[in-house]
């Protein structure tokens, strides 16, 4: 008998867990100081001024344009198996909201002041960003856990992407503005340690009979898709401001492009029949997205954006048609039911290559003053004996390093990223697989049956069957 035992008892766990986040929030959560009402007097024209001011919300466009990937395009992007549906969207949703709480204040001990939070849209943008790792996990394990163990999965995750976040960028001053390293590579590589763990017996290695898609669930996938693919350019540029930022756009824009139409050729040439396969055409479309992100923002020309998006449209395609059924059917068993090993894993290990290349080669000649904004380890020490004024920010490595050294830092963070994601990963699947933690069975894999009441395709009518399973077992 698992415990807590029922359906009941973890349902109430997880009003439990929301229970404590009010809690946690009111306590230690207030509004950054510029949200806060200003004191002292004004003129009429000044306080005029300064309402117009706060009128203006420039990241907003970029909040709901994150928000909309997360919770429509990753959503529909699941929708492609063909009883599916119900848990890849309604899931996406419950895990969603769930893990923003808990990002916005893992996160926020890193950003304390005066022992409270600060909250403002920049926080809220982070834990948009960070909720997308455990949704790209979720990707490699759907169809395969409860939803119990999908929420635990995500207190972990943000756990350890909150430190390795803090670790990578605040420490180490990587660049990663569109988060393939602290975020995509750390996701995909995490979700596939946790798979790893809960990997199927030699017996049940094969594909179930649900794992497959239908007309009409990769119609619905393909909306996903689209989403995704129009406001990826927000997602890589919200993190930065001015020309950065319009770079970032422009290369994010263009690296989608040539992934796309990279994606529709190599899947033709590579497809059993010569024709497109749509599981290449919902997935590897977005590897220039991720494979762009690292060095989005970064002077890599419009040559560079298209040329590291064709590169990331191969990569994506050949691990979907040739790696993914190696690692299922091999002595491996390691099963990625989305892919996320080609869309987000392989092309973030590319973005941070091509992160470490363009860093080496970074000079004051081709960035002018914005060289220390971009790579902030790269500023000159001052010598405070000379009237300059020293950073007393600490900075693993210290400041005042050269190119090379900073390309040979953006290699470390990948690497340390993945160690950390796949020890962390290893760590949560023990946790998911222990006896405690109720387990789907063969039969009830891939189906919305078991915990949701779908309508039957008969008579229209709703359908009770999931009832007793989830009645005698924890979500």
């Amino acid at each position: 008998m698992h415990t807590p035992g029922s359906s009941v008892a973890g349902y109430g766990l997880l009003l439990v867990v929301q229970i404590v986040f009010v809690i946690v929030f009111g306590f230690f959560t207030d509004y950054s100081k510029e949200l806060l009402p200003k004191n002292g007097t004004s003129n009429g024209l000044e306080a005029s001024h300064g309402a117009a001011e706060e009128k203006y919300l420039p990241k907003y466009p970029h909040f709901q344009d994150i928000h909309v990937m997360i919770f429509i395009g990753f959503a529909f992007l699941m929708t492609f198996l063909k009883r599916y549906g119900f848990s890849a969207s309604g899931l996406n949703l419950l895990v969603g909201a769930l893990v923003i709480q808990w990002a916005i204040i893992m996160r926020g001990c890193y950003e304390m002041e005066d022992g409270r939070i600060p909250l403002s849209l920049d926080n809220l943008i982070g834990a948009d960003i960070a909720a997308a790792a455990v949704l790209i996990s979720m990707g490699a394990l759907l169809g395969r856990t409860t939803p119990m163990q999908l929420l635990i999965m995500g207190i972990f995750e943000i756990a350890i992407f909150a430190a390795n976040e803090f670790l990578q960028l605040d420490l180490m001053k990587v660049a990663d503005v569109g988060g393939s390293i602290t975020v995509h590579a750390f996701g995909a590589y995490f979700g596939l340690a946790v798979s790893f763990v809960m990997r199927p017996s030699k017996e049940n290695a094969k594909a179930g009979p649900m794992e497959g898609s239908s007309y009409s669930s990769d119609i619905t996938a393909m909306i996903g898709t689209i989403f995704l693919w129009i406001f990826w350019p927000s997602f890589n540029s919200a993190l930065v401001d001015g020309a950065d930022q319009e770079r970032a756009i422009i290369n994010t824009y263009l690296s989608l492009a040539g992934a796309t139409v990279t994606t529709f050729a190599i899947s033709a040439l590579v497809s059993h029949e010569k024709k497109f396969d749509m599981v290449h055409v919902q997935n590897s479309t977005l590897a220039g997205g991720v494979a762009v992100g690292s060095i989005c923002n970064l002077m890599i020309h419009p040559f560079g954006a298209l040329l590291v998006g064709v590169i990331a449209g191969v990569i994506s395609v050949l691990g979907y048609r040739f790696l993914t059924p190696a690692m299922l059917s091999g002595g491996l068993r390691l099963s990625d039911t989305c892919g996320v090993n080609n869309l987000h894993g392989m092309p973030a290990l590319l973005s941070a290559i091509f992160s470490a290349i363009y860093a080496s080669m970074a000079t004051s000649e081709t960035y002018g003053s914005s060289l220390t904004t971009i790579f902030p380890a790269m500023a000159p020490v001052v010598n405070t004996t000379m009237g300059g004024h020293e950073s007393e920010e600490f900075v693993i490595g210290g400041f005042g390093r050269t190119a090379a050294k900073q390309g040979a830092y953006q290699l470390l963070a990948i690497l340390l990223t993945v160690l950390i994601a796949i020890v962390g990963g290893l760590f949560t699947g023990l946790v998911l697989k222990s006896p405690s933690v109720r387990q789907l069975e063969k039969d009830e894999l891939h189906k919305d049956e078991t915990y949701w009441e779908t309508p039957s395709e008969a008579s229209g009518a709703t359908t009770n069957t999931a009832i007793p399973t989830v009645a005698s077992s924890i979500s």
